[in-house]
């Protein structure tokens, strides 16, 4: 099948649309994305907190993908050494002042229950509560060697986005939905 790729170039152009990745990540994996992402930030003239923050939410929302993303592939390579693969988007755009990004995965109705109550207690925090609840998280972390983290990372993005987690939970089918997650960061020119 062959697409109109010039189209489909501008409508990301329309869009304001950087970065876009769509496929398998894997943890190893994962290095390359983050180089992809940094080399981008480097090229924008915003403050190094800003870069630091859309930079941080960027390796959270992949991490959400690794952890929660039913959509799963085992393979070994030539060595024998098994690999999970984790089928997800990541999208990164910016708009005047403000860039957002977006992901997105087939999640079970489990982790969406987990998901949805993660978020929606992170959303209904204020700024210095966040901070609080971070520092509770982490303690319980550390003292929970079956953790997978706790929800530090939705905490992390919730304290470096400039408002608060957007998200959508649609069906897929009978055993799962699809979870998208939208976040924005308040860009800050470079004096």
């Amino acid at each position: 099948m062959k697409l109109n790729i010039r189209s489909f170039n501008k409508m990301l152009d329309d869009n304001k649309i950087q970065v876009i990745f769509s496929g398998p990540v894997w943890a190893d994996g994962v290095d390359s994305l983050a180089e992809i992402m940094q080399k981008c930030l480097e090229f924008d003239l915003f403050s190094f907190n800003t870069s630091q923050s859309v930079f941080s939410i960027f390796v959270e929302q992949i991490n959400n993908i690794l952890l929660y993303s039913a959509e799963k592939y085992k393979k070994s390579d030539e060595e024998g050494k098994l690999h999970e693969l984790s089928k997800g988007i990541f999208i990164l755009g910016a708009e005047d002042s403000t860039y957002f990004m977006q992901c997105g995965n087939i999640v079970t109705s489990k982790a969406a229950e987990i998901l949805k109550s993660r978020i929606d207690h992170i959303n209904s925090l204020e700024k210095n509560e966040l901070r609080q609840f971070y520092k509770e998280c982490l303690k319980a972390e550390n003292n929970n060697s079956e953790s997978k983290g706790a929800g530090l990372g939705l905490i992390e993005i919730a304290r470096r986005s400039s408002t608060p987690i957007e998200y959508e939970l649609e069906p897929h089918d009978s055993k799962s939905l699809y979870f998208t997650m939208c976040v924005t960061v308040q860009q800050k020119k470079m004096e």
